[in-house]
C-alpha cells in the first residue's frame, strides 16, 4: 500500500503519525508507517534526546518532526527561557489557583513547582519563530528526519530554503483550501488537511469536506494527507478514494500502551464519549480541540480573565494540568485529543492499531469492489 507521498519521505505504509511520544514514533515507524515527533514543547536540548534515542530504535527508517511556528504570538516571548516565566500576569495565576483551590486540588510543592515552571519555559519558549529555528537547528543534525512539518500555517521563506537545500521534505497543516494555496506557494511538499474533528490547533471545516478542496488546490504540486477524526482502516480508504495519499492520525496513538499518557490519563480518555471534546483556547491560547472538562470550561465563566497569546497561556494551564494529573482528577483533566476518542475504550498497542487499519482498509476496498462489479 505504498503511495508516492510514501516514496517521497521514505515508508511502506500511507499512516503518518504525529505523537509527543517517542516511543509511539518509533513504534509507528518501525511497524511501517511514519512517525512524526511533536517538539514544539520541548527545549533543544531536549530535542537533542529525543532524536538521538529515536535513531537508535527505528531500525535505520526515515521519521518526522513537527514544530510550531506561529504567525501571531506575543513578541515579548522572544526572550531567554527562563525570562518567560515573569511575563504571565499575577492576576491569571490567582485566577487558576483560585480555580484548583475551590475544587481541593492541592498545590505542589515549591521545589515541584519551581522545577516544572523552569521544565515549562524551557518547553513553550520553542512556541516562538526564534525558538522554532532552534528546534529545526537540532533537526537537521540528524539524517534520519526526512521531513519537518509546520503546525501553523506555512514555515517561512527561509526555513523552506533551508529545509529543501538539505533534502528535507517539508510539510504543513492547514484547515482551509486558501490556506493550502499559500502553502504551496511557499514551497511545501505534503499538506495535512486537518478537519475540525481532529485533536491539537484546529479550524471549523470538517475532514470530509476539507480534504477535496485541497487536493483540488495542490493538483500535482503537492502531496496531501487526510487528518482529522481517523481512527478506521475504512477512513483510510476513504481518504485515498478522496485523492488523498494517506491519512495524518494523533488521537489514535494516546490510547496504547507505548503513548505519553499513564493509567489514570487513559482512562479518563477512554471514558470520554465521541461528543465529549470542544475547541478552546484555555491550553495554549488558539483553537485547540481537547477533552471537555472543568478545567477546559473554566476560562469561559462570566468574569473569567481572558486568555493570554501563545506561549504564555501555554505556560500557566499547564502546571495546572501538572496539579490535576498529580491530584487524579479525572473531572478537571483535559488534554488534545479529536472527536475519535469515542472509538478508544481500552488499552492496545502500537502494531496492533496499525495492523488493524491496513485490515480494515483492504476490507473497505473488497465491499466497494463489490459494489462496483455488481
Amino acid at each position: 500500500m505504498r503511495t508516492p507521498v510514501c516514496e517521497l519521505v521514505g515508508c511502506d505504509l500511507p499512516v503518518f503519525a504525529f505523537s509527543h511520544c517517542r516511543d509511539v514514533v518509533a513504534a509507528v515507524t518501525r511497524a511501517g508507517g511514519y512517525g512524526v515527533l511533536g517538539a514544539s514543547t520541548v527545549s533543544p536540548v531536549q530535542l537533542e534526546v529525543e532524536l538521538a534515542w529515536l535513531d537508535e530504535h527505528t531500525d535505520g527508517r526515515s521519521y518526522g518532526v513537527d514544530v510550531l511556528i506561529p504567525t501571531s504570538y506575543d513578541p515579548r516571548a522572544e526572550v531567554p527561557p527562563e525570562q518567560l516565566e515573569a511575563l504571565v500576569p499575577a492576576g491569571h495565576r490567582a485566577f487558576l489557583d483560585g480555580v484548583l483551590a475551590e475544587a481541593g486540588v492541592p498545590p505542589l510543592t515549591e521545589d515541584a513547582r519551581a522545577q516544572l515552571r523552569t521544565d515549562l519555559a524551557a518547553g513553550r519558549g520553542g512556541m516562538t519563530p526564534a525558538g522554532a529555528r532552534k528546534l529545526l537547528q537540532v533537526a537537521l543534525t540528524h539524517p534520519q528526519v526526512s521531513m519537518v512539518v509546520s503546525a501553523l500555517g506555512a514555515p517561512p521563506a527561509d526555513v523552506v530554503e533551508e529545509l529543501r537545500a538539505k533534502g528535507v521534505v517539508v510539510g504543513a497543516l492547514c484547515g482551509r483550501a486558501r490556506h493550502a494555496e499559500k502553502q504551496v506557494a511557499a514551497g511545501v511538499q505534503v499538506l495535512v488537511a486537518q478537519g475540525t474533528e481532529a485533536g491539537g490547533h484546529t479550524g471549523d471545516v470538517a475532514t470530509m469536506v476539507l480534504v477535496p478542496e485541497v487536493v483540488a488546490v495542490a493538483g500535482d504540486r503537492a502531496h496531501v494527507l487526510a487528518a482529522g477524526g481517523i481512527t478506521h482502516g475504512s477512513q483510510l480508504a476513504a481518504s485515498l478514494a478522496m485523492g488523498a495519499q494517506g491519512v495524518w492520525c494523533g488521537t489514535v496513538w494516546l490510547g496504547t500502551r507505548e503513548s505519553e499518557l499513564d493509567d489514570f490519563e487513559r482512562q479518563v480518555l477512554f471514558d470520554t464519549p465521541t461528543e465529549g471534546t470542544v475547541r478552546r483556547r484555555a491550553r495554549t491560547g488558539k483553537p485547540v480541540r481537547m477533552v471537555r472538562s472543568e478545567l477546559s470550561e473554566v476560562w469561559e465563566r462570566p468574569g473569567a480573565p481572558a486568555h493570554l497569546p501563545t506561549p504564555l497561556q501555554g505556560v500557566l494551564y499547564n502546571e495546572a494540568h501538572a496539579r490535576v494529573v498529580k491530584a487524579r482528577r479525572g473531572d478537571l483533566w483535559s488534554f488534545p485529543a479529536g472527536q475519535s476518542v469515542g472509538a478508544l475504550h481500552a488499552e492496545t498497542s502500537v502494531a496492533d492499531v496499525v495492523y488493524r487499519l491496513q485490515l480494515e482498509c483492504a476490507e473497505a476496498f473488497e465491499r466497494v469492489g463489490a459494489i462496483a462489479q455488481s
